[in-house]
This record gives C-alpha cells, sequence and structure tokens, in this order.
C-alpha cells in the first residue's frame, strides 16, 4: 500500500481528499500547522472512514519538524495542500503570503529529494490565468497576469515545479488548477470552516441562510453576462478530490516531467443562480443587495476540462443542487463550525 504525505491534510480540500485517497487503497499521513483547520478534523476523518489517521503537528516551512515526517513513513508520493489560501488577506499581508507559500514548497522539494520521493501533486489555482477574458481557459492559456499575491504565489511555485523536474529528471509533477471549490462531506461532519467573516461566497451564503450574517452583498450586477453577476465555475470538493487521486494514478505511469490539468465542471454559474440554488437547499430567502464591483474581479471564469476528462478520466459528477444542499447539511450540523481546539 503507497503511502501519500498529504500537507495541509486537515484543511478543507485536504481533508476531503484523505477519504478519497483511504477509500482507493492509499496509506496517509497528515501534515499540518493548524493555522487554518483544527484537530476535530482528525476525529470527523476517524468517524467517516474507521481509520485513525497518522498526524504530524509541523509546519512545512520547518525543514526538521518536516524531515521528521519523511523520517519516520515510507512516504512513495506528496499531495501538497499546505499554504495561505485568502485572496483579500494576501494583499493586506503579501510578505507573509510570499514566505509561507514558496518556503513550505521549497523545503518538502528539498525533503522530498533527500528522501528519494519521486512524485508530487501540487494544489495549485486558476488565479494563475490573471484577468484574460478569454473563456474558457485551457491548460494553455496565458498565465502570469496574476492580480494578487495569492495568484503571484501559485504562478510562481508551478515554475518552482517546472525548474525541479529539469534539475531532477526523474521528478514527476502534477498541477492542478482549481477553480472554485464548494460544498460538503455527504456527512456532514466536515465541510469548509473559515475563521471569523467568510472570505468566499458559499460559506458566506450558508451563514445568512443560518441567520448568523444578516445579508449577503453581491459585488457587481452590471456585467456583460444573463443576469449581471460574475459566472464562476464551482466544483464540489469531493469532486476535486477524486481528481486528486486520479492524478497520483496518472503519475504512477510517468516516468518524468510535468502535467497540467484543469479542475472544474467547465461551466458557469451566476452569483444569483447561486444565491437561488442555495435558497432551493435551505427553504427558505436569502437576504442579499447589490453593491458596487469589486476590485480585480472579471466577468467570466470557468474551466475547458477536456484534458482532464480525456488524460484523467476526471468529469466532475456533481450538481450546483448538490453543492448547495450539503453546504448546508454541513451548515445546520455545525452551526458554530467545528469545536475549538
Amino acid at each position: 500500500m503507497a503511502t501519500v504525505l498529504v500537507t495541509g491534510g486537515m484543511g478543507f480540500i485536504g481533508s476531503h481528499t484523505v477519504i478519497s485517497l483511504h477509500n482507493n487503497g492509499f496509506d496517509v499521513v497528515i501534515a499540518d500547522n493548524l493555522s487554518n483547520s483544527k484537530t476535530e478534523v482528525l476525529n470527523r476523518l476517524e468517524t467517516i472512514t474507521g481509520k485513525r489517521f497518522k498526524f504530524y503537528k509541523v509546519d512545512c516551512c520547518n525543514k526538521e519538524e518536516l524531515r521528521k515526517v519523511f523520517e519516520e513513513n515510507d512516504i512513495d508520493s506528496v499531495i501538497h495542500f499546505a499554504g495561505l489560501k485568502a485572496v483579500g488577506e494576501s494583499v493586506r499581508m503579501p510578505v507573509e503570503y510570499y514566505s509561507n507559500n514558496i518556503n513550505s514548497l521549497l523545503t518538502v522539494v528539498t525533503l522530498m529529494n533527500e528522501f528519494g520521493v519521486k512524485k508530487i501533486v501540487f494544489s495549485s489555482s486558476a488565479t494563475v490565468y490573471g484577468e484574460s477574458e478569454d473563456v474558457p481557459f485551457t491548460e494553455e492559456s496565458p498565465l502570469g497576469t496574476c492580480t494578487n499575491p495569492y495568484g503571484w504565489t501559485k504562478w510562481m511555485l508551478e515554475q518552482v515545479l517546472r525548474d525541479c523536474s529539469v534539475a531532477y529528471p526523474e521528478l514527476r509533477v502534477c498541477l492542478l488548477r482549481y477553480f472554485n471549490p464548494v460544498g460538503a462531506h455527504e456527512s456532514g461532519l466536515i465541510g469548509e470552516d473559515p475563521r471569523g467573516i467568510p472570505n468566499n461566497l458559499f460559506p458566506y451564503i450558508s451563514k445568512v441562510a443560518a441567520g448568523t450574517l444578516e445579508k449577503l452583498t453581491v459585488f457587481g450586477n452590471d456585467y456583460d453576462t444573463p443576469d449581471g453577476t460574475c459566472l464562476r465555475d464551482y466544483i464540489h470538493v469531493c469532486d476535486l478530490a477524486d481528481g486528486h487521486v486520479r492524478s497520483l494514478n496518472y503519475l504512477a505511469t510517468q516516468s518524468e516531467g510535468v502535467s497540467v490539468f484543469n479542475l472544474g465542471t467547465g461551466k458557469g454559474t451566476s452569483v444569483v443562480e447561486a444565491i437561488k440554488a442555495f435558497e432551493k437547499a435551505c427553504g427558505h430567502e436569502i437576504p442579499h443587495v447589490f453593491g458596487p464591483r469589486r476590485a480585480g474581479d472579471i466577468p467570466v471564469c470557468y474551466a475547458s476540462t477536456d484534458k482532464a476528462r480525456e488524460v484523467l478520466g476526471f468529469e466532475a459528477k456533481r450538481t450546483i443542487e448538490d453543492m448547495c444542499s450539503s453546504c448546508w447539511n454541513w451548515q445546520t450540523k455545525n452551526p458554530q463550525g467545528l469545536p475549538e481546539d
């Protein structure tokens, strides 16, 4: 049984991917500093899978801490999620984002090289495509017009891994460019649990629907789209987790090099459509108002999913209705989020 190190494995996408890896026969080791997650996730994962995963509370920027993980486990491959991820926060805290996100990957790759680990799946983002309006985005779409420090870290780290694949010819890299992960596990035991006021649409809608927040402000309703609001490619986090497993299996068939895949649904959903779908899931109206456009937002952003379908055999199965109902299930079962450590 191959052992996968999942850095940031206690977070939103990481924890769902741990379940998918376990269900597909992988042994999983988790490394996470808990800066954006809680130890209760480990208990919830055990309830869902029946397995207590080996967990190290380490900062992936700390080489000596992380070295212990490599020393104590026969790691076959790495899925690297660990990193700061809030777009708005990255604008306010660029030094922290560049320092954390870049150093954590450099440390991981250094130790992979030291311990002979040859496969890595990297958590990238559609933010690397920047402000281009030439949709759908394909894996060959132009890069390097990022609009915030978070996006630039992803762009830079993709280049780091490309350079490493040249320097270390046996290294196999898969860059996964996510679009907008939402939803929660069907059990309602794990889901997106942001600290403080949510930065992303669906956690915010969830809290408005629950009455925790008063109303949702929609940024702009005068875009050149069918209802005037931005279109985004939302993908269920459980579909996204499946994409990581397929990527890992694909790397096992490769001998070298870098592969890039978009993970999305291939279609856009507007903010208004998302609100209506969530109203259907929760059974009541969601108070919302329209505000001015937000700087850096592009009208339409969705993925071309042809390559992932043809090469990985990956296709997102869950609908926007599935995403909303699973979000609401998570919200109602965990109105205050997960218990604090």
